[in-house]
């Protein structure tokens, strides 16, 4: 079986029981039986009536549901919590998770009005500053995989809702340095947003509350958020490991 996962990775083409029966040298028998079950299961499909099979998007949902589960660096967990301390705001980090960004490790604020956050909460990847500042480290392939399903809802004034305002967002962001949210996914939230690659997996770290206390201070948050990543991950974390991003220090 990861055979034939590590075949359509290198591949990338549907192929039909013929195929590979050949390629592996299986009996033709025992690769029918493989491809139904895997097909039963709903990890391979037909893309097109005797067109040869394909994997679904399943095996990525899998992948990254594991991913996601895997512990966080210290380091990122202390980023989030100096980030809570000098903002005084909720900070969480989130991986991807499907069609979602999850969010993984929180330190809420201390305000009597502020954001609340738990680990395990989902937002849509494609609509918040913490989704598409994930999405921005993703290879052309995986972004378009996403933006093919997304399903675009005004969930308030600032809800991007179609695949040409996401592409947008996601390069002015990187130009700018940051990632933002106003009335995006929740109403009356502000949010401020950093990629982060560490140990090959991509998570975003964010500092975020309500709209009236944090909008004025967005362009501080950012630049605090690029110190922390400095204090904690090196001062220069960004230009090795997320290059595409505009750095704001250092």
């Amino acid at each position: 079986m990861l055979d034939l996962l590590e075949y359509f990775a290198r591949e990338q083409k549907s192929a039909n029981l013929a195929e590979l029966s050949t390629h592996f040298g299986w009996p033709r028998s025992s690769t029918f039986n493989l491809i139904q079950t895997l097909v039963d299961r709903g990890f391979l499909y037909e893309p097109r009536p005797r067109g040869g099979f394909y994997p679904t998007a399943r095996w990525l949902a899998l992948a990254q549901d594991v991913a996601s589960a895997e512990p966080l660096p210290q380091a990122a967990l202390a980023l989030i919590r100096d980030l809570a301390d000098s903002s005084g705001e909720t900070t969480w980090i989130s991986a991807a998770s499907g069609q979602s960004a999850v969010v993984l490790a929180v330190f809420q604020s201390a305000h009597a009005v502020r954001y609340t956050a738990e680990p395990g909460k989902r937002v849509p990847i494609h609509g918040t500053a913490t989704g598409q500042a994930i999405m921005s480290q993703m290879t052309e392939p995986q972004k378009a995989a996403i933006l093919r399903k997304a399903v675009f809802e005004e969930f308030g004034p600032g809800s991007p809702l179609s695949v040409a305002e996401v592409e947008k967002s996601i390069a002015d962001s990187l130009q700018r340095g940051s990632f933002r949210s106003a009335s995006a996914f929740s109403r009356d939230l502000g949010g401020v947003s950093v990629p982060l690659v560490l140990g090959g997996r991509i998570f975003s770290a964010t500092v975020a509350g309500p709209l009236f206390r944090i909008e004025s201070l967005m362009d501080e948050t950012a630049v605090e958020i690029h110190r922390a990543v400095a204090r904690h991950l090196g001062e220069d974390y960004f230009r090795k490991h997320v290059p595409n991003l505009h750095r704001l220090c250092g």
